[in-house]
């Protein structure tokens, strides 16, 4: 959901990169409902493993509870974002944590030098 708010929010001014340290099979269904109602399809993407180099050449790194998982590297920015997981949650439980993480995009947004 972040990496859609991401590009929806932000255009091509930033390069989304979405990986995580233990990523599903699939894309959970209820986040593709919750932000298909905000008018953003995320049908397209599938779920990777976070790679060493995807980090390595990152400028801003967002965790999600990853811990020890996930690679650190000196000098680069990182964001752990505690939220409630989504995963096995219904579209009415998914919607609050959709609505958290644009707030913390359009937040992290106003921190880059960027031009959405």
């Amino acid at each position: 959901m972040a990496a859609g708010w991401l590009r929806h929010l932000a255009g091509d001014a930033v390069e989304v990169r979405s990986a995580g340290s233990a990523p599903a099979e699939a894309v959970n269904p209820a986040a593709v409902e919750a932000m298909r109602e905000v008018g953003i399809d995320i049908t397209d993407q599938t779920p990777k493993l976070l790679e060493y180099a995807t980090a390595e050449s990152s400028d801003v790194i967002v965790t999600m509870g990853c811990g020890d998982a996930c690679p650190v590297f000196p000098g680069k920015r990182y964001e752990d974002w505690k939220l409630a997981d989504p995963a096995g949650k219904g579209v009415e439980a998914v919607r609050p944590i959709r609505d958290e993480i644009r707030h913390r995009v359009e937040r992290l947004l106003t921190e880059l030098p960027v031009t959405a």
